[in-house]
């Protein structure tokens, strides 16, 4: 339900405008070193507030150690965070709360929980929650090393290269708009995930589709695939460590790594919480009505994305190199 992985297993809990959310991971290999400071750069990444088209709300999100760290090292035990919400402006959704918002969960929510949901926000449907995969993500980073190296970027917004004039499409239209992030890891050796169920492909688009607002993936050349013939599309090997000619395949192939650098990309909804009018439902009235968001939104997801989309992927390989039992023991104490 909020649980993914089997050896590196990782919960996400809390709500939006509730007290905190947070996260814990069981499966960390007893030793690593962990403190609050390598955390920092990877949030600092997700925040709002801090670029043009995300959202002005605000939280400071230091990593508050609950169990499982001792000393500035994990003890092997499981491991848990806690991030404050402290810049919540909750009454901005008590008055919307006839009119679930178009897009968003707020519709089904009430429906599998009766009405009991924390609606403040998105409760625990909210993007806010990211923050967690972000801090496993982190983790997941180091379990890694340095020799494999996962880093994702903006393609486009709204269908632009150039990022700021994508924005600007949404800022004339008084409007939200969506884009394309793309991930690359390198340095994965060849070997690692298993065919159907437990592909590689299948446990990423698994975890993508846990960021709010994702709305595809395809791998390596993707759909335009469809439309190649199979000696075109087909990725030639050269020499005994699988390298190829070509990458179509984006680095997987019959599920599983083939050594060569691992591509693919996600495609990000425009957000939800739009200022323009809309008409919607009225559950109180019973009547259609027009209905604009307020309160603090980002105009661009896409735009916090990238470091989102490192982490639930450095999460799967870790997953997938614990589970070949190709992760070395981290330390061992004199």
């Amino acid at each position: 339900m909020n649980a993914f992985g089997r050896l590196f297993r990782v919960n996400i809990f809390g709500e939006s405008h509730g007290e905190s959310v947070g996260i814990n991971i069981d499966g960390i290999p007893a030793g690593l070193p962990l403190k609050i400071e390598d955390f920092l750069a990877d949030i600092e990444r997700r925040k709002g507030g801090t670029q043009k088209g995300t959202t002005p709300r605000q939280e400071s999100d230091l990593p508050i150690f609950k169990s499982g760290v001792f000393n500035d090292t994990t003890t092997g035990a499981p491991l848990t965070i806690l991030f404050e919400n402290n810049n919540t402006r909750s009454g901005d959704y008590q008055k919307q709360r006839a009119v679930p918002r178009p897009g968003h969960a707020d519709f089904v929510a009430g429906i599998k929980f009766g009405g009991f949901e924390d609606f403040r926000g998105g409760g625990h449907f909210s993007g806010r929650l990211t923050v967690c995969l972000v801090a496993a993500g982190v983790i997941a980073k180091k379990i890694l090393g340095n020799n494999i190296s996962v880093k994702a970027s903006i393609l486009e917004i709204g269908g632009e290269q150039d990022l700021d004039k994508g924005l600007q499409k949404a800022i004339d239209q008084k409007d939200s708009i969506g884009g394309i992030v793309e991930c690359r890891v390198t340095g994965l050796p060849a070997g690692i995930g298993e065919p159907f169920f437990d592909s590689v492909e299948s446990q990423i688009a698994h975890a993508a589709f846990a960021i709010p607002a994702v709305r595809g993936i395809e791998f390596g050349t993707g759909f335009p695939a469809a439309r190649m013939f199979g000696a075109e599309h087909n990725d030639a090997i050269e020499d005994a460590s699988g390298k190829t000619r070509t990458n179509h395949a984006g680095g997987v192939v019959g599920g599983i790594t083939n050594g060569n650098e691992l591509v693919f990309r996600i495609a990000i909804k425009p957000t939800a919480s739009t200022p323009k009018e809309q008409q919607t439902w009225n559950c109180e009235t019973n009547a259609i009505e027009s209905f604009s968001v307020k309160g603090r939104h980002d105009l661009c997801i896409a735009l916090r994305v990238p470091v989102v989309l490192e982490a639930i992927t450095a999460m799967v390989l870790t997953d997938l190199l614990l589970l070949e039992q190709r992760v070395p023991r981290i330390y061992v104490k004199n």
